[in-house]
């Protein structure tokens, strides 16, 4: 099981490695809108792709579907 991370740690992270929240939002297949508003705090992630974006950034623990292109 991974740990449960802040939206502060994950932004602490990106600006280590120099990357943007659109950069981590597109390597993960994600709208920038909805990381950003994630990681603002402005949504909560329980549906939907704002669900799938928690899950992937470690920001909730629970399961996503594979999307198929």
């Amino acid at each position: 099981m991974e740990t449960i991370r802040t939206a502060e740690e994950i932004k602490r992270d990106l600006e280590r490695e120099g990357r943007s929240i659109a950069d981590l939002a597109r390597s993960n297949g994600l709208r920038p809108s909805v990381v950003y508003d994630l990681l603002g705090g402005r949504i909560r992630g329980t549906r939907g792709e704002s669900h799938r974006a928690a899950v992937l950034l470690g920001l909730k623990d629970g399961t996503v579907e594979q999307q198929t292109v």
